[in-house]
């Protein structure tokens, strides 16, 4: 027999092929009960397949009970151990990669074109739909109906439609611009909102470590009720409970607030934690130690007030920053695995015979009081709505807003968010003021209404209002912002809301959104908190897109086909660590020989590129890097534009996505600096996630980095950063005549561009091999591994000392060469300071981008702390010349201290050296 089927089909159907084998062994069940061994192509289809069985089948017994042969598929244990139907039979066996080499053959049902678009689906979103089918969750099964019904009748409005009509609405021109809580029930206001820990059963994480020669610790839970980050009342707090796996409460747990006062995006919040005495200094204090933490809404999708026993699974890991121990940022979904996480049982008490429901908003306008602020107040009031969004609010200055509301809609509308801030959302009164009030306030602009969809701000009726602003978004607006709409999803507590809506009718209007948001969906599936609720959205957007599929479908294949060509070369490098030439010659003949099966050469050329949708890829030329991870460098042509290469590399064991969202800030950064007739040659390259630490990267054509540039210079690794004419003379030997000056003039712009921004950003680990140029000039920077001021550090002293890269070479370039060029650093010094004031007018933008990002789970994005750095770095708070002069502090920092970033270039370049 030949060897097991590993994990990866793709994997072992290389292996084979280099041992000559063209055949796999896989055991075929069939409904009969008779069990089949059989040597079938591992490239043939599962059509094909089937195909063979029945001719081998003819010879076995019971084969007449079999029936018609299309009236069976079959059925496999895919990846992620469920069963998979195999009812696309185009698919080859080594595309379908089942996790053990047996297919069953079962009796296919009615409905088969239903059942084809199913398959396709689940397929392409990487979750069989029959997991969702399987799920006992009312609200799933109502948001799939719903859109099932909506994407029915899209496609047969679409079925009407003119050729005309039908390219419009499929491939639009890319990027063309374009209740008041009243009492809930009779009888029930003056009752205090209860949640009862009846029977409480916590098991333990076993991940805690407990001495076991001490006492097992005592254990806690804490609760508490939210409205966004803000509690509605005091928590409460359970007695002290002691065991080694379970913990029983019986008590009840009571909340300072009326039922009649929640508000509808009540969350509910625990926190479990060991409670442990510490001596110390002959006192004894107690350290509490979290151990797990869970959320559920107060109201159900409905609307109605949760009631009954109530499991939730819990999660075990903790952000950096909480309150009493409690995250109500956290998602509201339990833990899907429910084996090793920490349960916790609750009862939530009924207080009436029916149920209660949060009543719908009576949309009447409210009467505008006539009395207005006088000008003390009114200058007060401007003082206050001019900070940024990290800007606290007092008490004193909130009761302000609140009483000068009607002054703030009609002088200060953008300032809405400061007004959300500033209600009581404890008091249904207040709440049903501020949404009759919503109403009549000014519509904002899209740009401002970003700052609605963050996290403080989860009332229903601000979130309807925000999205109905962001309508007025052109196309290419939405695209800009597209990543951080996707991340704000995570704050929707229910499938069906206003932002979801929005986004798939967006994206099934316009293919290009409709690309971008299946990849941003796609690439975090395999994260517990959102693979549901990004499923539902993905299987609502294929359903509505149904002539999109295949293209989807084909990268969605290409990529799982280079993913299993690093995993063969990172598996030949183990094997021949040893040998490094021995290690290069057998991978990379391991490599040509995986890319040379058929499956691998059809699934990889003609295909979108998940970069960039309006271009088809053809003729790959592949290569490995020799960095860790191996990443995939690969030459493609551009089908559509006549054969022009592109480079794209694909990166496997790598998370793209805190790069992603850099390059992401780059691009809004240079679409603001072109806003205010500033074009500083900025070169965001593109850069996708695709998958759980996954994804591509463009290659910037025509480029260097500036440590190969230096080395060619020099014989001597450790001089080469030192040699201030190697970078001017690289630009020479590339450009002639009026060509070089105009390649030093877009060097000029790109190095000020990249300055405030790599500044503003807090952009660290620079060095020689992650900036580039370009043979017309243009200066970048890549590899965005560090942000917000997350500077590297060895044996705890700080490796860059420059708050930003301006080395004398760069200086030389600018000055053309000549040392006393002062008029042309001074035109440098000025758009450096140009494009620093643009930003700083759009600094509540960038704040509110970077907030938006909070939950997505960046290594160096986790807390509100962390976006304090663009505060500090854009002075935000401060006038212009105030900001001015710390920003030329700055840049006569960076310059005064650009030698400590040679001597850093010079061990970088002498490590590369040695390496080689």
């Amino acid at each position: 027999m030949p060897p097991a089927m590993t994990d990866d089909l793709d994997l072992w159907a290389a292996h084979s092929q280099l041992c000559g084998e063209d055949l796999v062994t896989v055991d075929f069940l069939l409904p009969t009960g008779i069990y089949i061994q059989m040597d079938v192509p591992r490239e043939a289809t599962i059509q094909h397949i089937k195909l063979l069985l029945w001719k081998q089948a003819q010879s076995y017994p019971l084969f007449p009970s079999l029936g018609e042969m299309e009236g069976h598929m079959f059925e496999c244990v895919n990846q992620a151990a469920v069963h998979e139907e195999l009812e696309d039979e185009t698919r080859r066996l080594c595309d379908v990669r089942p996790f053990c080499p047996m297919l069953k053959l079962v009796t296919r049902n009615c409905g088969r074109a239903e059942r084809l678009l199913d398959s396709k689906i689940g397929v392409l979103i990487g979750k069989g739909l029959h997991e969702l089918d399987a799920l006992q969750d009312q609200e799933v099964k109502d948001f799939r109906s719903k859109m099932f019904r909506i994407s029915e009748e899209k496609m047969q409005r679409v079925q009407l439609m003119t050729w005309s009509e039908w390219l419009q609405a499929c491939f639009s021109p890319q990027l063309e611009p374009g209740g008041g809580a009243t009492p809930v029930t009779d009888g029930v206001n003056d009752k205090q909102a209860e949640a009862s820990l009846k029977n409480t059963v916590i098991s333990h994480d076993h991940r805690i470590m407990v001495n076991p020669l001490l006492p097992p610790p005592q254990v806690q839970v804490r609760a508490g009720l939210f409205h966004g980050t803000e509690l509605l009342c005091k928590p409460a707090v359970s007695s002290e409970s002691s065991g080694r796996s379970e913990h029983v409460w019986n008590l009840t747990l009571e909340f300072d607030i009326t039922v009649s006062d929640l508000p509808r995006m009540a969350r509910l919040c625990f926190a479990i934690y060991a409670v442990m005495d510490k001596v110390k200094k002959q006192k004894s204090t107690k350290n509490h130690y979290p151990v797990a933490w869970v959320n559920t809404m107060v109201f159900d999708y409905k609307g109605q007030l949760k009631t009954g026993d109530i499991i939730l699974h819990s999660w075990s890991s903790f952000p950096d920053e909480l309150e009493e121990m409690l995250n109500p940022i956290g998602t509201i979904q339990t833990n899907p695995y429910t084996e090793n996480c920490t349960a916790l049982h609750i009862h939530l008490p009924d207080y009436n015979p029916h149920p209660i429901l949060f009543p719908p908003f009576d949309k009447e306008d409210p009467e505008l009081p006539p009395n207005k602020c006088g000008k003390k107040f009114h200058i007060e009031l401007k003082e206050i709505m001019e900070r940024d969004p990290l800007s606290q609010l007092c008490e004193n200055e909130k009761d302000l807003i609140w009483t000068l509301r009607y002054d703030c809609m009609e002088n200060f509308p953008q300032s809405l968010p400061k007004l959300l801030l500033s209600v009581k959302w404890s008091k249904h009164e207040d709440m049903a003021q501020l949404q009759a009030l919503l109403q009549i306030w000014p519509k904002l602009s899209p740009r401002d209404a970003l700052e609605l969809l963050d996290f403080n701000y989860p009332d229903q009726y601000v979130r309807e209002y925000a999205v109905g602003c962001l309508r007025d978004m052109s196309d290419e607006e939405l695209s800009q912002y597209l990543l951080q709409l996707v991340q704000v999803l995570r704050y929707e507590p229910y499938y069906d809301c206003a932002l979801t809506r929005f986004l798939l009718n967006r994206a099934q209007c316009n293919r290009n959104i409709g690309h971008f948001l299946f990849w941003h969906l796609r690439s975090e599936m395999h994260m517990p908190a959102v693979s549901v609720q990004f499923s539902l959205i993905l299987e609502a957007y294929c359903r509505g897109s149904i002539p999109h599929i295949e293209v989807l479908k084909k990268q969605v294949e290409a990529l799982s086909k280079l993913k299993s060509v690093n995993e063969l070369i990172k598996l030949g490098t183990i094997k021949n660590a040893r040998s490094k030439t021995k290690e290069a010659m057998l991978t990379k003949e391991a490599m040509m020989t995986c890319l040379r099966q058929s499956g691998y050469t059809e699934t990889l050329s003609d295909l979108h590129s998940p970069l960039n949708p309006s271009v088809l890829l053809s003729g790959i030329k592949c290569r490995y890097m020799d960095s860790k991870m191996k990443p995939l460098w690969i030459v493609y042509n551009n089908k559509l534009l006549g054969g022009d290469t592109l480079g794209i590399i694909f990166k496997n064991g790598d998370d793209l996505r805190q790069d992603m969202l850099t390059l992401q800030i780059l691009r809004l950064m240079d679409l603001l600096w072109k806003e205010a007739n500033l074009d500083l040659r900025i070169v965001p390259y593109g850069c996708l996630a695709t998958g759980d630490r996954s994804g591509l990267i463009e290659v910037v054509s025509s480029a260097d980095t500036i440590a190969n540039i230096q080395l060619t210079s020099s014989n001597v690794a450790a001089a080469a950063a030192f040699n201030k004419d190697a970078l001017l003379n690289w630009l020479k030997e590339k450009n002639s005549g009026d060509a070089l000056e105009k390649a030093i003039e877009e060097f000029t712009l790109s190095c000020a561009g990249y300055c405030v921004a790599t500044y503003v950003l807090g952009i660290g680990d620079r060095h020689s091999d992650n900036i580039m140029v370009r043979s017309t000039g243009q200066l970048f920077h890549i590899d965005f591994g560090h942000i917000l001021g997350n500077f590297k550090s060895k044996f705890g002293i700080k490796r860059e000392r420059v708050p930003f890269i301006l080395t004398h070479d760069f200086i030389h370039v600018i000055q053309q060469g000549k040392t006393g060029n002062t008029e042309k650093f001074g035109s440098f010094r000025n758009y450096c300071e140009q494009a620093y004031l643009i930003l700083r007018r759009n600094g509540n933008l960038f704040i509110t981008l970077f907030a938006l990002m909070l939950t997505a789970g960046l290594p160096e994005l986790t807390s509100v702390k962390d976006i304090q750095y663009l505060k500090d770095s854009l002075a935000l708070g401060k006038t212009d010349d105030e900001a001015l002069k710390q920003f030329r502090q700055k840049f006569d920092e960076a310059l005064r201290e650009s030698w400590t970033t040679k001597v850093n270039w010079m061990a970088h370049n002498v490590v590369k050296d040695n390496r080689s």
